[in-house]
């Protein structure tokens, strides 16, 4: 969702600042991009160890989300292509999933600025054991679908998210957006979503190869 769908990064990078500066703490734009597409109790402890935020992990997570969705609720910047291709594959009745690492009560608020049945299932962090990059959340999305992994797309922006979905044996789509993306046979990187549509990002994705 963060980066992929929406592009709330600046808002997740906007909170980090403002609570780390709250505390005295100093953070930096190398600090921020280190923690996206990872769980928000991994990012919360990495603040507290390198942004010096006297918080315990929840209660980081709960201050960075209420910001986030403030923010969110006030205004929404969506990823150029995207809310075409969810429609394309709502009309063609395919099944989907948003696969995130934010929060259910966030989640929901980006999910519910959609038309009915653009998602068939959420599937959010504190819903986890384990998150991206392990396997776990994509896995949990095709068994909600009764999809097998290796006939789902996944499209991701973040190294962390990629190997999530790698990992689990979707073919993957990758959409750089803060972070840089490294090339490899288990994925296929475009500049844009913009333009695109399903069967071509699924013919794009027929030359890659999932994880074993």
């Amino acid at each position: 969702m963060d980066g992929t769908l929406v592009d709330t990064e600046p808002y997740w990078i906007a909170a980090e600042y403002q609570l780390v500066e709250a505390f005295g703490g100093q953070w930096s734009d190398e600090h921020a991009h280190a923690i996206i597409g990872k769980p928000l109790l991994v990012s919360a402890t990495y603040l507290r160890e390198h942004g010096g935020v006297p918080l315990s992990p929840p209660e980081i997570v709960e201050q960075l989300l209420a910001s986030v969705i403030t923010d969110t609720r006030r205004r929404v910047v969506w990823r150029p292509g995207v809310r075409a291709l969810l429609a394309e594959g709502r009309d063609a009745g395919l099944p989907a999933a948003m696969v995130t690492m934010s929060y259910r009560n966030l989640a929901s608020t980006v999910a519910n600025l959609l038309p009915t049945g653009t998602f068939r299932t959420l599937v959010t962090g504190d819903e986890v054991r384990r998150g991206k990059p392990d396997p776990e959340p994509y896995l949990l999305a095709a068994s909600r679908l009764g999809v097998p992994p290796a006939e789902c797309l996944a499209i991701e922006d973040s190294p962390s998210g990629i190997a999530s979905a790698e990992a689990a044996g979707c073919r993957v789509i990758a959409v750089p957006n803060q972070v840089p993306v490294e090339p490899a046979p288990t994925r296929v990187i475009v500049p844009t979503l913009a333009g695109r549509t399903l069967a071509e990002l699924t013919e794009l994705a027929g030359s890659s190869r999932p994880a074993a």
